[in-house]
Protein backbone atom coordinates (compact mmCIF):
# COMPACT_ATOMS: atom_id res chain seq x y z
CA UNK A 1 0.00 0.00 0.00
CA UNK A 2 1.29 3.43 -0.98
CA UNK A 3 1.36 5.60 2.15
CA UNK A 4 3.36 8.50 0.70
CA UNK A 5 1.91 11.88 1.81
CA UNK A 6 -0.60 10.06 4.05
CA UNK A 7 -1.67 10.98 7.56
CA UNK A 8 0.91 8.51 8.85
CA UNK A 9 3.58 10.38 6.88
CA UNK A 10 2.62 13.75 8.39
CA UNK A 11 2.48 12.28 11.89
CA UNK A 12 5.93 10.83 11.39
CA UNK A 13 7.16 14.21 10.16
CA UNK A 14 5.87 15.91 13.31
CA UNK A 15 7.69 13.35 15.49
CA UNK A 16 10.85 13.72 13.39
CA UNK A 17 10.77 17.50 13.80
CA UNK A 18 10.32 17.14 17.56
CA UNK A 19 13.19 14.69 18.07
CA UNK A 20 15.39 16.75 15.75
CA UNK A 21 14.72 19.85 17.85
CA UNK A 22 15.70 18.00 21.02
CA UNK A 23 18.73 16.27 19.51
CA UNK A 24 20.10 19.41 17.86
CA UNK A 25 21.02 20.80 21.28
CA UNK A 26 24.50 19.46 20.53
CA UNK A 27 24.86 21.94 17.71
CA UNK A 28 24.27 25.01 19.88
CA UNK A 29 25.09 24.25 23.50
CA UNK A 30 28.81 24.95 23.50
CA UNK A 31 28.32 28.42 22.03
CA UNK A 32 26.35 29.28 25.19
CA UNK A 33 28.66 27.45 27.60
CA UNK A 34 31.92 28.79 26.13
CA UNK A 35 32.48 31.70 28.56
CA UNK A 36 31.80 29.58 31.64
CA UNK A 37 33.93 26.66 30.40
CA UNK A 38 36.78 29.00 29.50
CA UNK A 39 36.66 30.68 32.90
CA UNK A 40 36.72 27.40 34.85
CA UNK A 41 39.61 25.85 32.93
CA UNK A 42 41.52 29.14 32.66
CA UNK A 43 42.12 28.61 28.93
CA UNK A 44 42.67 31.03 26.07
CA UNK A 45 39.86 31.82 23.66
CA UNK A 46 41.61 29.83 20.93
CA UNK A 47 42.05 26.75 23.16
CA UNK A 48 38.48 27.10 24.41
CA UNK A 49 37.22 26.97 20.83
CA UNK A 50 38.62 23.43 20.36
CA UNK A 51 35.46 21.70 21.69
CA UNK A 52 33.34 23.48 19.04
CA UNK A 53 35.75 22.46 16.28
CA UNK A 54 35.72 18.82 17.40
CA UNK A 55 31.93 18.92 17.68
CA UNK A 56 31.71 19.96 14.02
CA UNK A 57 34.19 17.26 13.01
CA UNK A 58 32.26 14.62 14.95
CA UNK A 59 29.01 15.88 13.44
CA UNK A 60 30.40 15.77 9.90
CA UNK A 61 32.01 12.32 9.98
CA UNK A 62 29.43 10.79 12.32
CA UNK A 63 26.69 11.65 9.85
CA UNK A 64 28.26 9.43 7.18
CA UNK A 65 28.24 6.41 9.49
CA UNK A 66 24.73 7.15 10.69
CA UNK A 67 23.55 7.52 7.09
CA UNK A 68 24.98 4.10 6.26
CA UNK A 69 23.08 2.63 9.23
CA UNK A 70 19.83 4.23 8.04
CA UNK A 71 20.27 2.62 4.60
CA UNK A 72 20.96 -0.81 6.12
CA UNK A 73 18.73 -1.00 9.18
CA UNK A 74 16.23 1.86 9.08
CA UNK A 75 16.04 4.94 11.27
CA UNK A 76 15.50 3.39 14.72
CA UNK A 77 19.04 2.01 15.40
CA UNK A 78 20.80 5.31 14.53
CA UNK A 79 18.30 7.26 16.63
CA UNK A 80 18.91 5.03 19.65
CA UNK A 81 22.69 5.25 19.19
CA UNK A 82 22.43 9.02 18.81
CA UNK A 83 20.29 9.36 21.94
CA UNK A 84 22.74 7.33 24.05
CA UNK A 85 25.73 9.22 22.62
CA UNK A 86 24.17 12.58 23.46
CA UNK A 87 22.99 11.45 26.89
CA UNK A 88 26.34 9.94 27.84
CA UNK A 89 28.21 12.79 26.20
CA UNK A 90 26.57 15.54 28.21
CA UNK A 91 26.95 13.66 31.47
CA UNK A 92 30.63 12.99 30.71
CA UNK A 93 31.15 16.62 29.66
CA UNK A 94 29.67 17.80 32.94
CA UNK A 95 32.18 15.62 34.80
CA UNK A 96 35.20 16.35 32.56
CA UNK A 97 38.35 17.05 34.63
CA UNK A 98 40.21 18.92 31.86
CA UNK A 99 39.42 20.97 28.77
CA UNK A 100 40.95 18.28 26.54
CA UNK A 101 38.65 15.61 27.94
CA UNK A 102 35.72 17.99 27.54
CA UNK A 103 36.68 18.63 23.89
CA UNK A 104 37.06 14.92 23.09
CA UNK A 105 33.67 14.17 24.62
CA UNK A 106 32.14 16.96 22.53
CA UNK A 107 33.50 15.47 19.32
CA UNK A 108 33.31 11.73 19.87
CA UNK A 109 29.94 11.59 21.64
CA UNK A 110 27.94 14.82 21.38
CA UNK A 111 28.97 15.76 17.83
CA UNK A 112 28.64 12.23 16.46
CA UNK A 113 25.34 11.68 18.29
CA UNK A 114 23.86 14.94 17.06
CA UNK A 115 24.67 14.06 13.44
CA UNK A 116 21.79 11.59 13.15
CA UNK A 117 19.30 14.41 13.68
CA UNK A 118 20.15 16.17 10.43
CA UNK A 119 21.24 14.32 7.28
CA UNK A 120 20.13 10.78 8.22
CA UNK A 121 16.72 11.84 9.53
CA UNK A 122 16.17 14.00 6.41
CA UNK A 123 17.02 11.01 4.24
CA UNK A 124 14.36 8.97 6.04
CA UNK A 125 11.74 11.69 5.59
CA UNK A 126 12.21 11.65 1.80
CA UNK A 127 10.88 8.07 1.67
CA UNK A 128 7.55 9.02 3.21
CA UNK A 129 6.56 11.81 0.82
CA UNK A 130 6.20 12.26 -2.92
CA UNK A 131 3.97 15.23 -3.80
CA UNK A 132 5.00 17.27 -0.74
CA UNK A 133 8.55 15.99 -0.40
CA UNK A 134 10.07 19.46 -0.63
CA UNK A 135 7.82 20.86 2.07
CA UNK A 136 8.37 17.83 4.31
CA UNK A 137 12.17 17.97 4.05
CA UNK A 138 12.32 21.69 4.79
CA UNK A 139 9.98 21.35 7.78
CA UNK A 140 12.11 18.57 9.24
CA UNK A 141 15.35 20.45 8.59
CA UNK A 142 13.91 23.41 10.50
CA UNK A 143 14.43 21.40 13.69
CA UNK A 144 18.02 22.65 13.69
CA UNK A 145 16.87 26.29 13.61
CA UNK A 146 14.06 25.71 16.12
CA UNK A 147 16.67 24.22 18.45
CA UNK A 148 18.83 27.29 17.89
CA UNK A 149 15.89 29.45 18.96
CA UNK A 150 14.79 27.43 22.01
CA UNK A 151 17.91 25.88 23.54
CA UNK A 152 20.29 28.88 24.03
CA UNK A 153 18.07 30.87 26.44
CA UNK A 154 17.16 27.69 28.34
CA UNK A 155 20.81 26.70 28.67
CA UNK A 156 21.85 30.21 29.67
CA UNK A 157 19.23 30.29 32.43
CA UNK A 158 20.39 27.01 33.98
CA UNK A 159 24.09 27.80 33.57
CA UNK A 160 23.58 31.05 35.50
CA UNK A 161 21.49 29.30 38.15
CA UNK A 162 23.22 25.93 38.57
CA UNK A 163 26.54 26.19 36.72
CA UNK A 164 27.60 24.66 33.42
CA UNK A 165 28.50 21.24 34.86
CA UNK A 166 25.10 20.57 36.43
CA UNK A 167 23.42 21.94 33.32
CA UNK A 168 25.30 19.53 31.07
CA UNK A 169 24.38 16.56 33.24
CA UNK A 170 20.75 17.69 33.28
CA UNK A 171 20.69 18.09 29.49
CA UNK A 172 22.10 14.59 29.06
CA UNK A 173 19.46 12.99 31.28
CA UNK A 174 16.64 15.00 29.67
CA UNK A 175 17.70 14.15 26.11
CA UNK A 176 17.95 10.43 26.84
CA UNK A 177 14.56 10.32 28.56
CA UNK A 178 12.87 12.43 25.86
CA UNK A 179 14.43 10.92 22.74
CA UNK A 180 14.13 7.18 23.36
CA UNK A 181 10.29 7.15 23.36
CA UNK A 182 10.26 9.42 20.29
CA UNK A 183 12.73 7.12 18.55
CA UNK A 184 10.46 4.14 19.25
CA UNK A 185 7.58 5.96 17.55
CA UNK A 186 9.76 6.15 14.41
CA UNK A 187 10.58 2.42 14.41
CA UNK A 188 8.63 1.65 11.19
CA UNK A 189 10.89 1.09 8.18
CA UNK A 190 10.62 3.42 5.24
CA UNK A 191 8.08 2.21 2.66
CA UNK A 192 10.78 1.93 -0.01
CA UNK A 193 13.27 -0.14 1.95
CA UNK A 194 13.88 -2.73 -0.75
CA UNK A 195 16.47 -2.28 -3.47
CA UNK A 196 15.06 -0.59 -6.60
CA UNK A 197 14.23 -2.55 -9.70
CA UNK A 198 16.48 -2.48 -12.75
CA UNK A 199 14.02 -0.11 -14.46
CA UNK A 200 14.10 2.31 -11.53
CA UNK A 201 17.88 2.19 -11.34
CA UNK A 202 18.13 2.87 -15.08
CA UNK A 203 15.72 5.79 -14.79
CA UNK A 204 17.72 7.27 -11.93
CA UNK A 205 20.99 6.92 -13.83
CA UNK A 206 19.50 8.42 -17.00
CA UNK A 207 18.20 11.45 -15.12
CA UNK A 208 21.60 12.57 -13.78
CA UNK A 209 23.24 15.58 -15.42
CA UNK A 210 26.63 13.83 -15.00
CA UNK A 211 27.76 10.38 -13.85
CA UNK A 212 27.02 9.44 -10.21
CA UNK A 213 30.55 9.95 -8.88
CA UNK A 214 30.83 13.37 -10.54
CA UNK A 215 27.35 14.28 -9.29
CA UNK A 216 28.30 13.54 -5.67
CA UNK A 217 31.58 15.45 -6.10
CA UNK A 218 29.90 18.50 -7.63
CA UNK A 219 27.13 18.61 -5.03
CA UNK A 220 29.73 18.26 -2.27
CA UNK A 221 31.85 21.10 -3.65
CA UNK A 222 28.73 23.22 -4.14
CA UNK A 223 27.63 22.52 -0.57
CA UNK A 224 31.08 23.33 0.78
CA UNK A 225 31.22 26.60 -1.18
CA UNK A 226 27.77 27.87 -0.23
CA UNK A 227 28.45 27.13 3.45
CA UNK A 228 31.79 28.94 3.41
CA UNK A 229 29.79 31.93 2.16
CA UNK A 230 26.97 31.34 4.64
CA UNK A 231 29.27 31.05 7.64
CA UNK A 232 30.54 34.64 7.59
CA UNK A 233 27.37 36.32 8.93
CA UNK A 234 26.41 33.37 11.14
CA UNK A 235 29.79 33.04 12.87
CA UNK A 236 31.14 36.61 12.88
CA UNK A 237 28.08 38.86 13.03
CA UNK A 238 28.31 39.32 16.82
CA UNK A 239 32.02 40.17 16.64
CA UNK A 240 31.40 42.45 13.64
CA UNK A 241 28.82 44.46 15.58
CA UNK A 242 31.18 44.71 18.55
CA UNK A 243 33.94 46.05 16.28
CA UNK A 244 31.56 48.63 14.85
CA UNK A 245 30.75 49.85 18.36
CA UNK A 246 27.18 48.55 18.50
CA UNK A 247 27.99 45.94 21.13
CA UNK A 248 27.71 42.13 21.04
CA UNK A 249 24.12 42.22 22.33
CA UNK A 250 22.94 43.89 19.11
CA UNK A 251 24.83 41.29 17.11
CA UNK A 252 23.16 38.48 19.06
CA UNK A 253 19.77 40.04 18.33
CA UNK A 254 20.60 40.16 14.62
CA UNK A 255 21.70 36.52 14.69
CA UNK A 256 18.49 35.49 16.43
CA UNK A 257 16.46 37.40 13.85
CA UNK A 258 18.42 35.75 11.04
CA UNK A 259 17.87 32.22 12.37
CA UNK A 260 14.22 32.85 13.15
CA UNK A 261 13.49 34.06 9.63
CA UNK A 262 15.51 31.13 8.34
CA UNK A 263 12.70 28.85 9.51
CA UNK A 264 10.22 30.65 7.25
CA UNK A 265 12.78 30.55 4.46
CA UNK A 266 13.12 26.79 4.74
CA UNK A 267 9.40 26.12 4.65
CA UNK A 268 8.88 28.57 1.78
CA UNK A 269 11.70 26.99 -0.21
CA UNK A 270 10.12 23.59 0.29
CA UNK A 271 6.81 24.81 -1.13
CA UNK A 272 8.65 26.33 -4.08
CA UNK A 273 10.73 23.20 -4.68
CA UNK A 274 7.58 21.07 -4.89
CA UNK A 275 6.59 23.22 -7.87
CA UNK A 276 9.84 23.92 -9.71
CA UNK A 277 12.29 21.32 -8.38
CA UNK A 278 15.20 21.33 -5.95
CA UNK A 279 17.90 22.35 -8.43
CA UNK A 280 16.05 25.45 -9.65
CA UNK A 281 15.17 26.43 -6.08
CA UNK A 282 18.83 26.04 -5.11
CA UNK A 283 19.80 28.38 -7.94
CA UNK A 284 17.34 31.01 -6.69
CA UNK A 285 18.47 30.66 -3.07
CA UNK A 286 22.16 30.82 -3.89
CA UNK A 287 21.67 33.89 -6.08
CA UNK A 288 19.69 35.61 -3.33
CA UNK A 289 22.33 34.75 -0.73
CA UNK A 290 24.94 36.37 -2.96
CA UNK A 291 22.83 39.52 -3.16
CA UNK A 292 22.62 39.71 0.64
CA UNK A 293 26.39 39.22 1.01
CA UNK A 294 26.91 42.00 -1.52
CA UNK A 295 24.74 44.32 0.56
CA UNK A 296 26.93 43.66 3.63
CA UNK A 297 29.82 45.17 1.66
CA UNK A 298 28.13 48.55 1.35
CA UNK A 299 26.04 49.12 4.46
CA UNK A 300 27.19 48.94 8.09
CA UNK A 301 24.72 51.16 9.95
CA UNK A 302 22.85 49.54 12.84
CA UNK A 303 19.42 49.73 11.19
CA UNK A 304 20.76 48.61 7.82
CA UNK A 305 22.56 45.64 9.38
CA UNK A 306 19.32 44.51 11.03
CA UNK A 307 17.55 44.75 7.67
CA UNK A 308 20.31 42.95 5.75
CA UNK A 309 20.54 40.23 8.40
CA UNK A 310 16.80 39.69 8.10
CA UNK A 311 17.12 39.51 4.32
CA UNK A 312 20.03 37.10 4.63
CA UNK A 313 17.99 34.84 6.91
CA UNK A 314 15.09 34.83 4.45
CA UNK A 315 17.42 34.05 1.54
CA UNK A 316 19.80 31.42 2.96
CA UNK A 317 17.57 29.31 5.18
CA UNK A 318 16.24 27.12 2.38
CA UNK A 319 19.54 26.37 0.63
CA UNK A 320 20.83 23.34 2.56
CA UNK A 321 17.61 21.26 2.38
CA UNK A 322 17.72 21.52 -1.43
CA UNK A 323 20.72 19.18 -1.49
CA UNK A 324 18.49 16.58 0.15
CA UNK A 325 15.85 16.96 -2.56
CA UNK A 326 18.41 16.89 -5.38
CA UNK A 327 20.08 13.78 -3.98
CA UNK A 328 16.70 12.07 -3.49
CA UNK A 329 15.76 12.81 -7.10
CA UNK A 330 18.92 11.48 -8.70
CA UNK A 331 20.04 8.62 -6.45
CA UNK A 332 18.21 5.35 -5.65
CA UNK A 333 16.39 5.13 -2.29
CA UNK A 334 18.60 2.38 -0.86
CA UNK A 335 21.68 4.64 -1.17
CA UNK A 336 20.21 7.97 -0.13
CA UNK A 337 21.25 7.83 3.53
CA UNK A 338 24.98 7.43 2.90
CA UNK A 339 24.97 9.67 -0.20
CA UNK A 340 23.16 12.53 1.50
CA UNK A 341 25.24 12.24 4.67
CA UNK A 342 28.43 12.56 2.62
CA UNK A 343 27.11 15.71 0.94
CA UNK A 344 25.97 17.11 4.29
CA UNK A 345 29.45 16.41 5.65
CA UNK A 346 30.88 18.75 3.02
CA UNK A 347 28.46 21.51 4.05
CA UNK A 348 29.49 21.19 7.69
CA UNK A 349 33.16 21.28 6.78
CA UNK A 350 32.34 24.38 4.74
CA UNK A 351 30.81 26.03 7.80
CA UNK A 352 33.84 25.16 9.93
CA UNK A 353 36.39 26.26 7.33
CA UNK A 354 34.42 29.35 6.42
CA UNK A 355 34.21 30.52 10.02
CA UNK A 356 37.97 30.10 10.42
CA UNK A 357 38.75 31.60 7.01
CA UNK A 358 36.75 34.76 7.68
CA UNK A 359 38.65 35.25 10.93
CA UNK A 360 41.95 34.66 9.11
CA UNK A 361 41.11 37.23 6.43
CA UNK A 362 40.10 39.68 9.17
CA UNK A 363 43.42 39.14 10.94
CA UNK A 364 45.29 39.81 7.68
CA UNK A 365 43.37 42.92 6.65
CA UNK A 366 41.98 44.30 9.92
CA UNK A 367 38.54 44.56 8.33
CA UNK A 368 35.53 42.35 7.77
CA UNK A 369 34.94 43.96 4.37
CA UNK A 370 37.46 41.67 2.68
CA UNK A 371 36.02 38.71 4.59
CA UNK A 372 32.58 39.45 3.12
CA UNK A 373 34.16 39.76 -0.35
CA UNK A 374 35.92 36.41 0.11
CA UNK A 375 32.61 34.74 1.00
CA UNK A 376 30.92 36.37 -1.98
CA UNK A 377 33.53 34.76 -4.25
CA UNK A 378 32.85 31.35 -2.70
CA UNK A 379 29.15 31.93 -3.33
CA UNK A 380 29.99 32.47 -7.01
CA UNK A 381 31.71 29.06 -7.05
CA UNK A 382 28.48 27.51 -5.78
CA UNK A 383 26.44 29.38 -8.40
CA UNK A 384 28.75 28.24 -11.18
CA UNK A 385 28.29 24.58 -10.24
CA UNK A 386 24.52 24.90 -9.96
CA UNK A 387 24.33 26.66 -13.34
CA UNK A 388 26.46 23.89 -14.87
CA UNK A 389 24.14 21.20 -13.53
CA UNK A 390 21.14 23.18 -14.77
CA UNK A 391 22.52 23.19 -18.31
CA UNK A 392 23.20 19.43 -18.19
CA UNK A 393 19.96 18.25 -16.62
CA UNK A 394 17.50 16.14 -18.62
CA UNK A 395 13.94 17.29 -17.72
CA UNK A 396 12.06 14.35 -19.18
CA UNK A 397 14.41 11.72 -17.79
CA UNK A 398 14.53 13.45 -14.43
CA UNK A 399 10.78 13.31 -14.06
CA UNK A 400 10.75 9.66 -15.02
CA UNK A 401 13.47 8.89 -12.56
CA UNK A 402 11.74 10.69 -9.70
CA UNK A 403 8.42 9.04 -10.43
CA UNK A 404 10.04 5.64 -10.66
CA UNK A 405 11.83 5.98 -7.34
CA UNK A 406 8.75 7.27 -5.53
Amino acid sequence: MDIADSRQSWTRLAISLTISTVGSVGFWSFVVALPAVQAEFGASRADSSLPYTLTMVGFAFGGVGMGWLVDRFGLLPPLVIGAFCIGAGYVAAGLAPTLLVFALVQGLLIGAGTSVFFGPILADVTHWFRKRRGLAVTICSSGNYVAGTIWPPVLQYFIERDGWRATHVGVGVFCLVAMLPLAWLLRARAPVAAAPSAARAAAASASMPVNPAAMIALLSIAGFSCCVAMSMPQVHLVAYCADLGYGPARGAEMLSLMLGLGIFSRVGSGLLADRIGGLTTLLIGSTAQGVALFLYLWFDGLASLFVISAIFGLFQGGIIPMYTLIARQYFPPHRIGATLSFIMMSTLIGMAVGGWMSGFVFDLTGSYRMAFLNCLLWNLVNLSIVCFLMTRRKPAAAMAGEAGMG
